[in-house]
């Protein structure tokens, strides 16, 4: 029997998943997960987008769901055996090859941080959709008839998930804040004016600006701005420079809640920064400035 086609980069184009899909012994350990999700105060739900237009065979994995539902934060990270749980639900097992891919509306957003996820349980063949939005417009397939419910026959066991190394900690960001970060490059990818201090967070409540010791990167930065998909590798490689990355230094990416900082650790990827030197905070800014202040100089803003 011939042999199916293998992603050879972490992103990959829609032609090459395309490529793989119309294989004529298209493997059945291919998986697609759509992993749409929008902040809160968008008109558009992930839910909403998926039933409406999907890559056909596409599973929607909800971001809102798959999370520790102990914690106050929203998206943290989930215990291995829950992860696990939620992936065999879904129909995938841990040696099945796994696409996510994002809403058309957003290009590439939520998507890097569902991959993320499963790297960090120990999945090795995931890759990510760069992106819907083009996959679209270049006219390859779209399913809009009415979602159905997986079978319960189509559930399977994932396998045994591993335990994340790739995050870090409330108490390890607020120890490096108070160093101003000596040593590692924390980079945030909310939008600027956030992270000055000069607009509000989504979030009622939450105070806006940034960690001492933090870099600015919006993870639209990383974007084509046409395209929505990612930036190539040699101007990836120029921006982090720019920004004080390192190579083989420690890189912590962070945003609101976890989701656009793996915008960025895929960029870091793809420019070429190995995952030994990087990780993300799952907490993220919601976690932070829930816990830390501007009184004990934890939170800085540049309004002044």
């Amino acid at each position: 029997m011939t042999t199916p086609p293998q992603f050879q980069t972490y992103l990959i184009t829609p032609s090459t998943l395309s490529s793989a899909l119309s294989y004529p012994t298209k493997p059945s350990t291919l998986k697609i997960l759509c992993a749409s999700w929008f902040l809160p105060t968008s008109a558009h739900t992930g839910q909403a987008v998926y039933a409406s237009s999907r890559i056909p065979n596409a599973r929607f994995f909800d971001l809102d769901a798959v999370k520790d539902p102990s914690s106050l934060y929203p998206h943290m990270l989930p215990s291995a055996p829950d992860f696990a749980s939620a992936m065999g639900k879904l129909g995938i097992k841990k040696t099945d090859t796994v696409v996510v891919y994002d809403s058309k509306e957003m290009g590439l957003f939520s998507a890097p941080r569902v991959a993320w996820m499963l790297k960090g349980f120990g999945h090795e063949r995931v890759h990510v959709l760069d992106n819907y939005k083009v996959w679209c417009e270049q006219g390859y397939p779209v399913d809009e008839s009415k979602p159905q419910p997986l079978k319960q026959e189509e559930e399977v066991e994932y396998g045994e998930a591993a335990e994340p190394k790739n995050v870090v900690g409330y108490e390890e960001m607020i120890k490096g804040a108070k160093a101003r970060f000596n040593g590692t490059t924390v980079l945030d990818a909310r939008p600027k004016p956030r992270f000055t201090g000069e607009a509000p967070e989504p979030r009622p409540g939450l105070s806006s600006g940034h960690m001492p010791g933090s870099v600015s990167l919006a993870f639209m930065d990383v974007l084509d701005p046409v395209t929505k998909q990612m930036l190539p590798k040699e101007q990836l490689r120029k921006i982090f420079e720019e920004k004080g990355v390192v190579e083989g230094k420690p890189v912590i990416t962070s945003c609101g809640t976890g989701v656009t900082a793996a915008v960025l650790d895929t960029a870091l990827e793809v420019a070429g920064y190995g995952e030994e030197q990087r990780k993300l905070f799952d907490g993220s800014w919601s976690m932070y400035a829930a816990l830390a202040s501007e009184e004990d100089g934890l939170i800085e803003k540049d309004t002044k």
